[in-house]
């Protein structure tokens, strides 16, 4: 394998873990800034929202810019942004500069989230092999680094503002010193440069392939939206099941989040190998179905066992889902890998946000464990369409992503 393969993908590691800690570090702070800005919790509620808005606008503006400039511009440029933007909140005095700032650090995080997935979608073309779930499970070590940064600033005293700034100003150095190593090119060409390859990434597909590849990028939208409202509800309402239904100690409860998020970590870093073996379509229906599993032990089981084993079956049946159908948008359309991204990313960041609301809602009718079976019924929806991976371009892609001893 060629060096610089090599050395794009610890790039794209790296731009992964530096879009966790920089989101990481603004979560960390949250109760910082929230008590020096003098702030409900109803009004930081809104203004997570606006953040939510600014990360959507972003993911769709750096999905065509990355389209038309290419990932070695946009990546960097967006670590760069993001990592001046984090800066931002911790300098904000009231809620209306905290609304900017947010809206800012949202648009340049949602604009560094897109385009490295794109980046890494050319790096799996050109390793012949699924790497995407083990990118993924990069960014959530940032979030542990964010926290560990984070708890140590905060234990010795330091302003918040002082610290994000700090780790900001290192990611942009990051940002930066590691743009050199992307792909210049795409990733036919990068991995073996043969005319072959050349000619095919520069045929262009029909308008009906590009009409039929469309419509498969908005049913891997909605998938991504299905699964990722199954994350989002994860996220918000672990602990609070394990406190309100089953009557455990908020200690007790805490373990919750990370059994589930321990599980997720855990199942990205070992589903490339089996999307390898198996295929990406078995590990969305299989990892689904499991999913479903878990969170219906979670819902209906009564004993705390159950919850734990549910958490973290639910955990590890999503974690390989979400890496699956951004690759499969980005290898849908290889002249519009970015939009395509860009929509699949976008819709199911909605999910994420969508996801506390909707249980939360759903709890005014039903009692919390019984509202969660919503998930399930989303696990197996996503589990029976998992099809949609088997079609057109995607079924290329999956004859030449095959095991390899790079």
């Amino acid at each position: 394998m060629e060096r610089s393969l090599r050395a794009a993908r610890v790039a794209t590691y790296v731009y992964f873990v530096l879009c966790g800690t920089l989101m990481g570090a603004w979560v960390v702070h949250i109760p910082a800034i929230e008590e020096r800005v003098d702030i409900s919790h109803a009004t930081l509620g809104g203004l997570l929202v606006i953040l939510g808005v600014g990360a959507f606008t972003g993911m769709q503006v750096a999905g065509r810019l990355t389209d038309s400039l290419g990932v070695r511009v946009v990546v960097p440029a967006s670590g760069v942004l993001c990592g001046a933007a984090l800066a931002l909140p911790g300098l904000a005095r009231d809620p209306w500069t905290l609304a900017a700032s947010l809206l800012v650090f949202g648009f340049c995080n949602g604009c560094l989230d897109v385009s490295m997935n794109v980046h890494a979608v050319h790096v799996e073309k050109a390793y012949g092999r699924p790497v995407m779930s083990g990118f993924h499970a990069t960014f959530s070590v940032g979030g542990v680094l964010a926290a560990l940064v984070g708890g140590s600033a905060a234990g010795a005293g330091l302003d918040p503002a002082a610290a994000m700034a700090v780790m900001g100003a290192l990611s942009v150095v990051i940002a930066l010193a590691s743009a050199r190593a992307l792909l210049p090119a795409g990733p036919a060409s990068a991995c073996t440069g043969s005319a072959e390859q050349d000619q095919e990434q520069t045929e262009a597909p029909s308008a009906a392939e590009r009409h039929g590849a469309g419509r498969r990028v908005w049913l891997l939208a909605v998938l991504a939206l299905m699964v990722m409202l199954c994350e989002g509800a994860a996220n918000d309402w672990s602990a609070l099941h394990l406190k309100d239904v089953l009557g455990a100690s908020a200690s007790t409860a805490a373990f919750a989040y990370g059994t589930f998020a321990a599980a997720m970590t855990t199942g990205r870093l070992l589903a490339d190998r089996l999307a390898a073996r198996f295929g990406s379509m078995a590990i969305l229906r299989h990892g689904a179905a499991t999913a479903a599993v878990g969170i219906t032990l979670v819902a209906l089981g009564p004993w705390l066992w159950a919850a734990f084993a549910g958490w973290a079956l639910f955990g590890l049946g999503l974690s390989g889902c979400v890496p699956q159908l951004f690759s499969a948008a980005g290898h849908a359309d290889p002249a519009a890998a970015g939009a395509n991204v860009s929509r699949v990313a976008g819709l199911g960041y909605v999910g994420m946000l969508a996801g506390p609301a909707v249980i939360g809602w759903l709890t005014h009718l039903v009692a919390l464990n019984h509202a969660l079976v919503l998930l399930t019924l989303l696990c197996v929806t996503t589990a029976a369409a998992a099809g949609t991976l088997r079609t057109g371009h995607h079924t290329t892609r999956e004859s030449e992503l095959v095991p390899s001893d790079h």
